[in-house]
C-alpha cells in the first residue's frame, strides 16, 4: 500500500537564497559556524559557502573587525519567515540590538532571495546596501561569479568593480569553520 506522506514532502516548493553572515565579537569564527548550523537546523540547506573573510568595519569603524562569509542555500520558508528565523537565531547566539552598525555576535542578513524584489517595511530583498558593500560582494561572487541584481539586471560583479569605498576584504588562508 503507498502513503501520500511521501509525496506531499517531496511537493514542498524550495526556494533558492543567500545569506551574509558575519560577527565582530567573541569568538568570531565558531559564531559563524553556530549561525551556519541552526539555520541548516531551521529549514535552510546550505549548497555553497564562500570563505571566511576579515573586514574592515563599516558605519562605526572604531570597533573590531569582523569576519564574514556568504552562504547559497535553499528553503520553504516564506521571506517573512526566513527573517524570522535569522533573527530568532541571532538572538539565541546572544545579539542584542543597541547601536545600528555597531558591534555584534551574529548577524543573518537575506542578500537575496530567487529573483524576489521585495519592500516591506523590514525586509526589503536584495538587501537594500549589498550593492555598497565589498564584504558581501566579494564572498558572493566568490560562489556565485555571474549573479545578476534582480532589480535591473546589472552584473554584481560590475558593482565590486564600481566600488571606491576603500574597505579592506581579506580572504583568510584557512578556510575551516
Amino acid at each position: 500500500m503507498c502513503s501520500d506522506r511521501f509525496d506531499q514532502r517531496e511537493s514542498i516548493e524550495k526556494t533558492s537564497v543567500f545569506l551574509s553572515i558575519g560577527s565582530n565579537v567573541g569568538e568570531r569564527r565558531a559564531k559563524i559556524k553556530e549561525g551556519i548550523v541552526s539555520l541548516q537546523e531551521g529549514g535552510v540547506g546550505i549548497l555553497r559557502r564562500a570563505s571566511l573573510y576579515q573586514t574592515e568595519p563599516v558605519g562605526i569603524t572604531d570597533q573590531p573587525w569582523f569576519l564574514n562569509t556568504v552562504v547559497a542555500g535553499d528553503t520553504a520558508h516564506t521571506p517573512r519567515g526566513l527573517l524570522e528565523l535569522c533573527k530568532q537565531i541571532e538572538r539565541t547566539a546572544g545579539r542584542r540590538r543597541t547601536v545600528r552598525f555597531g558591534p555584534r555576535l551574529l548577524d543573518i542578513d537575506i542578500l537575496l532571495y530567487k529573483d524576489l524584489v521585495l519592500r516591506e517595511k523590514e525586509l526589503e530583498i536584495p538587501h537594500p546596501r549589498m550593492h555598497e558593500r565589498r564584504f558581501v560582494l566579494v564572498p558572493l561572487l566568490e560562489i556565485a561569479p555571474a549573479i545578476r541584481d534582480p532589480r535591473n539586471g546589472r552584473s554584481y560583479a560590475e558593482i565590486l568593480a564600481g566600488l571606491d569605498d576603500g574597505k579592506k576584504v581579506t580572504r583568510l588562508k584557512a578556510q575551516g569553520f
